[in-house]
């Protein structure tokens, strides 16, 4: 189902997941831009470590804050947070237990990295309740801080169990602060205000971990979004054309009579073996666009929304990052 002006009006949290090469990272910063736009105000988070974000805009390494890192078209903000789990799990032992001076021991003594070791389902607790947070945080008016808050979550395959905060915590604490706070984290990610999106290729396997991921988010009771299918090629010759290569059916010779009238060949030899080069690149290009044809297909099996961004001819770069978000704003992504 590919998608114009699909209304995610009132979705707050957008979280992005994708197989690993696929760009979850660019497209989630690309995302932040397009909500952006206009005047708005999003937090672009990142959990994972990588320091993505600074990556993607050119900028240093994030510290563990807030901070603005870009002007969106039209005037909006965009900031951004990494999110550190060891700074988050003393701002969670200072709001629940006013413990911050003891938790900086504990660290110390890496009773953080043991206890995030042998239950790691608190660490994801820690992070998207830092996000989760975000979202709710009001001004002294009742105002929203931020319009939206874009995170980049973990890829595909760990993407369920990361956001099923509840399970997670389940076999750490029954009752209690974890509990409560699991509970608040839940009340977010589960609500309407939250779409998780999925970042594919049109290639077998990202596409297949995308249908098997929008299964899980099902099954786990969250609530899918669209799917964002990057660095698609425009097909550069006709269908006919690439119809019949697909079949074995081009014709070579034609193609070099074709090459030496047109002077762009010297000699029969020349033209000969310019257009066998050529078939081969044309039955290529038809090949490839007949797989991308059935992988389209099959993400359309998904029911969800879908949005194509082109394949950068320079590659990522800032002004990439721009264009991919005028993109995503003009299919109604945001």
């Amino acid at each position: 189902m590919r998608a114009r002006d699909t209304d995610w009006d009132g979705v707050r949290l957008h979280v992005v997941t994708g197989k690993g090469g696929t760009g979850k990272t660019t497209v989630a910063a690309a995302l932040a831009l397009a909500l952006a736009s206009g005047g708005r105000k999003v937090l672009l988070v990142e959990v994972e470590g990588r320091q993505g974000i600074a990556q993607v805009f050119d900028l240093p390494p994030l510290p563990y804050e807030e901070r603005k890192i870009a002007i969106a078209p039209g005037g909006g903000d965009v900031y951004a947070l990494a999110i550190d789990p060891e700074e988050a799990m003393l701002e969670y032992l200072e709001m629940f237990y006013g413990m911050r001076r003891a938790g900086k021991a504990l660290t110390k003594m890496g009773v953080v990295d043991f206890a995030t070791t042998i239950a790691p389902g608190f660490r994801d607790v820690l992070v998207t309740g830092k996000t989760s947070e975000a979202v709710r945080r009001k001004d002294k008016t009742g105002r929203r801080i931020y319009d939206a808050v874009v995170l980049d979550a973990p890829p595909t395959g760990r993407v369920a169990r990361f956001l099923n905060v509840t399970n997670e915590v389940a076999g750490l604490a029954r009752v209690g602060p974890i509990k409560n706070h699991a509970d608040l984290v839940n009340g977010v990610v589960a609500s309407p205000e939250t779409a998780v999106h999925f970042v594919t290729l049109l290639e077998e396997m990202p596409v297949q971990e995308t249908l098997d991921g929008i299964g899980e988010l099902r099954e786990a009771g969250l609530p899918p979004g669209g799917i964002f299918t990057n660095m698609v090629r425009e097909s550069l010759l006709p269908a006919s054309v690439l119809d019949v290569a697909a079949k074995g059916r081009f014709d070579a010779a034609e193609l070099a009579l074709g090459l030496k009238a047109a002077g762009l060949a010297e000699g029969g030899a020349d033209a000969t073996a310019v257009a066998e080069a050529l078939a081969e690149e044309i039955a290529e290009h038809a090949h490839r666009t007949r797989l991308e044809r059935r992988e389209r297909r099959s993400l359309d099996t998904s029911g969800r929304p879908r949005y194509e961004l082109p394949l950068l001819a320079d590659g990522v770069d800032l002004a990439g990052l721009y264009e991919l978000a005028e993109s995503i704003h003009a299919q109604g992504a945001a």
